[in-house]
């Protein structure tokens, strides 16, 4: 992607505009799409600045090359500004890689035991605690929305919110197939068992992104489930609903209060609907689609978890780290991230460019 000069101008110019405005003390909707906007364009046109004095300090410099007393400083100043030229570059062309429009926002994160039986579910609580540590690293909250716990710990399926800035951006890769190679604790032989997990991450979506019509939902109320005992809930507070036009469905019980469930039901719903257009976007532009990292399927088996050798490979990116503890403590999960978000950025660039 070749960055003309009359762009970078336009962007400049664009933000001179916005400055102007947010100074002259706008209404409240427009001051929040004016202060979005700026803060989109700040490092943009913060870099072109930068890059504009590095080409600048790099013409100045080559005036000097025909002065033979120069020579020595024109020849040690010229690789360092022409790598400060290509860094700022890259940078900006990063910058104007069309955003993904859901980066921003909170997401919905699933994590299902898959095959595996006991283990699975173990497994999946194990991945389920690593998101939650990473996520609180980070400063975000996570809330549990809904869990069916494994009969011998971990859980069969578990479903939390997770808010915070950018937590889909760093999260949306997640979702796939997590296979794990280990002893189970029931294990007497030692024998090496496989399970897996699902892990589904989708953007939250909020009232603007998805208008729920009421004569679409059909809410069906029922009574929790659970172990009984002085906390057995004996009022309908479970609430699934169903979205009538596309059949997906959604189900709370968590909350002892029917009006909590139902926040909670369309919450999840909107998230789904939502995910689904997504989807139906992608599939229309398949040419994009073809620029991400795996092809998006939740089917497709994204990253292998292996304890005797306390190795992770994530299968996409073909990325082999030796420090298993730190990743599923959370702890170096950015490493994996950071490779695939750097991966996913290079196929954008060169689908721009093609």
């Amino acid at each position: 992607m070749t960055i003309s000069p009359e762009k970078l101008d336009a962007l400049s110019a664009r933000f001179a505009i916005i400055e102007d405005r947010l100074g002259s003390g706008p209404d409240a909707e427009t001051l929040v799409k004016l202060s979005r906007e700026y803060a989109e364009l700040s490092p943009v046109v913060n870099a072109i600045a930068a890059l504009r004095r590095a080409e600048q300090e790099l013409a100045d410099l080559e005036a000097l090359a025909d002065d033979p007393e120069m020579t020595g400083l024109v020849n040690a100043e010229r690789p360092v500004l022409q790598d400060e030229v290509e860094r700022l570059t890259h940078e900006i062309r990063l910058a104007l890689i069309p955003k993904d429009e859901a980066d921003a926002k909170s997401a919905i994160l699933e994590v299902r035991a898959g095959t595996g039986g006991d283990e699975a579910a173990l497994f999946a609580g194990d991945l389920f605690r690593m998101y939650t540590r990473y996520a609180e690293a980070r400063g975000w909250t996570v809330e549990p929305v809904s869990s069916s716990e494994g009969e011998a710990g971990g859980y069969k399926e578990v479903i939390a919110e997770v808010r915070g800035v950018g937590v889909f951006a760093r999260l949306k890769f997640e979702s796939g197939v997590h296979r794990v190679q280990r002893v189970p604790a029931t294990e007497s032989s030692g024998r090496i068992h496989t399970s897996a997990a699902t892990v589904a991450v989708l953007p939250e979506a909020e009232d603007v992104d998805i208008d729920l019509d009421p004569s679409e939902l059909r809410v069906d109320l029922y009574r929790s489930s659970g172990a009984g005992g002085q906390h057995v809930n004996t009022t309908d507070s479970a609430v699934r609903i169903t979205h009538l036009p596309t059949g997906i469905m959604v189900a709370v019980q968590d909350e002892r209060s029917q009006h909590k469930n139902r926040a909670r039901a369309l919450m999840l719903l909107r998230a789904k609907l939502y995910d689904a257009e997504r989807e139906r976007r992608d599939s229309e532009r398949s040419a994009a689609r073809r620029g991400q990292v795996g092809s998006g399927d939740r089917s497709e088996r994204i990253r292998t978890y292996n304890f005797p050798q306390g190795r992770v490979t994530d299968h996409r990116i073909n990325l082999t780290l030796y420090k298993l503890d730190q990743v599923i403590s959370g702890e170096a999960l950015d490493e994996i991230i950071d490779a695939l978000t750097a991966e996913h950025q290079a196929a954008l660039l060169a689908a721009e460019e093609a």
